[in-house]
């Protein structure tokens, strides 16, 4: 079967969910035993959003082979499985920088560069991924970033209409649009919609299948009223009303014959529907858990996306282990030693999540010094490890100046150190650990059982700064354990008290390598440590 193509294209405001869209027709496709891809382009002009501050567009994402992209990759690997790379998140700065430098370099013959065609044709070939020659897809599904309208989405827009005409039937355009409810006239508006398709139509693009997000069920006069405003077949006007989970949405889709409908207007035969047992089966565990258990998120950006695949990791491990996970944010830099005890009361664990910069650590320091003193199961992530480390040199070995490179330069007792290969690096994007690497685990340790006695695993990394192995044996003696070495750089990736109920730090970040079907191990032992 030849190649199809779906773009993903959204309206009206931004936010309304394109991702869990994109990510639960890849479900959809999968579960009728097609192979998928899913890629994300956006509008912004950063190379990547490794330098954007989670403010702007939630957490940075890291794929297996080291490329911070968008959140939404993150939604794409948990419905699907699959393992996305470099090639499923592009930016307009990324096409940019490839014809610049093609031009700089001569490739050009001397032509004027201009929009079109050569940005156009850039984000065509990125597009049918003209360079994954190797890899053989079914569909590839293309979710553009931004709204229609936008003068940064402009050329991504006329890519896809280029695109349409070549391919024919091989390609789909999916538009999702809003369906607001004023309160006041008792009533939901279409009317955003049909500008916002016809905004498409002037750009030469005619969606075929429609995705009306609404808060408010959509009746079918509604339905045929916008379908017929915009040339669209009334069995391809969608709904997507707001679901207890995200969860909810693929099934919710395939009810509504998302799938199917996307296959006819491609000319494959639609056949029988998926049963997608495993998945209904989680969803049932789902509805089933009401039992909650109060797990803290100690970091310092008080935001829903900036630890996104955190809290989807916990819960999802909380569903596997029958209970809800009930997430309270602390700010960490509101903690002190006088207040600790107020801010973590009632907590059943702690996470102490990931960053970057000086900001807040002490209030992660004392956190984790409070939770290992009171035995509160603990899970330190990245630099969350790295403040578990310096909290124990500090109040265990009896370093009350140890600290880190990064917050601390001169530092007398550097637990926390950039590696030597790092030293001379200046680019801020250049200089980090990135993407998946080994790691071997000790034995009897909690994380070898956590693991299921796995000796050997790979997770993947964000990070600048490492363990100093220098102060390694003082840590052993101490009582914090390095239980997981990186064999080729033999650097420490994990740290654990055994003593303690569940304590344990990793330098990776586990929670990118979490999905639906498959909860990473290391969040349901946490859990299980919590109830």
């Amino acid at each position: 079967m030849e190649t199809k193509y779906i773009f993903v294209t959204g309206g009206v405001v931004s936010s309304l969910g394109k991702g869990i869209i994109s990510a639960s027709i890849g479900k959809l496709l999968q579960a009728r035993g097609y192979k998928v891809t899913i890629q994300k382009f956006d509008p912004y002009i950063n190379i990547d959003p490794g330098t954007l501050n989670p403010y702007e567009h939630g957490e940075c994402y890291v794929t297996v082979d080291g490329m911070e992209t968008d959140l939404d990759l993150g939604h794409y690997e948990r419905f699907t499985g699959i393992h996305t790379t470099r090639n499923n998140s592009i930016t307009t700065g990324r096409i940019y920088k490839t014809v610049i430098d093609r031009e700089r370099h001569g490739d050009y013959l001397g032509k004027t560069i201009q929009v079109v065609p050569h940005i156009t044709d850039e984000i065509k070939h990125r597009m049918l991924r003209e360079d994954e020659k190797d890899e053989e897809l079914d569909f590839v599904i293309t979710e553009v970033g931004g709204t229609i309208g936008d003068i940064e989405s402009a050329p991504f827009m006329e890519a896809i209409r280029q695109l349409r005409w070549q391919l024919g039937r091989n390609a789909v355009c999916v538009h999702l649009t809003y369906v607001p409810y004023l309160k006041a006239a008792d009533e939901l508006k279409t009317k955003p919609t049909q500008h916002s398709v016809k905004e498409l139509q002037s750009m030469g693009i005619q969606p075929d299948i429609l995705v009306l997000r609404t808060e408010r069920h959509l009746d079918d006069h509604v339905r045929m009223k916008v379908a017929s405003f915009c040339n669209v077949d009334l069995e391809c006007v969608v709904q997507s009303e707001d679901m207890p989970s995200i969860y909810e949405v693929p099934v919710n889709m395939q009810h509504q014959g998302l799938d199917a409908a996307i296959m006819r207007k491609i000319g494959i035969p639609v056949g029988e529907t998926p049963a997608m047992k495993p998945w209904h089966d989680f969803l049932n565990k789902q509805r089933r858990a009401t039992r909650e258990v109060h797990i803290g998120l100690v970091g310092k950006y008080d935001l829903q996306d900036a630890y996104k695949s955190i809290r989807e990791s916990l819960n999802l491990a909380g569903i596997y282990n029958d209970v809800k996970a009930k997430l309270h944010f602390v700010n960490s830099e509101e903690i002190t030693s006088q207040n600790v005890a107020e801010k973590l009361e009632g907590l059943q664990g702690v996470v102490i999540c990931p960053g970057f910069g000086q900001r807040g650590i002490e209030g992660k320091i004392i956190a984790a010094e409070y939770t290992r003193i009171h035995d509160i199961p603990t899970f330190g992530i990245c630099l969350g490890m790295q403040m578990m480390v310096i909290e124990f040199a500090r109040n265990v070995l009896g370093y009350q100046d140890a600290n880190s490179r990064e917050m601390d330069p001169k530092t007398p007792h550097n637990v926390i150190d950039l590696m030597e290969e790092q030293k001379n690096i200046t680019q801020m994007g250049g200089t980090m650990r990135l993407g998946a690497y080994d790691c071997e685990i000790q034995e009897n340790s909690r994380t070898w059982l956590a693991y299921g006695e796995q000796t050997l695993v790979r997770e993947r990394h964000r990070h600048r700064y490492e363990f100093n192995n220098a102060y390694l044996d003082e840590f052993e003696f101490g009582g914090m354990k390095c239980v997981g070495i990186n064999p080729a750089a033999d650097l420490v990736e994990i740290v654990e008290i055994p003593e303690k109920r569940w304590y344990i730090g990793t330098q990776f970040h586990p929670e990118y390598s979490s999905t639906v079907l498959h909860p990473h191990p290391l969040f349901m032992s946490f859990i299980k440590a919590c109830i």
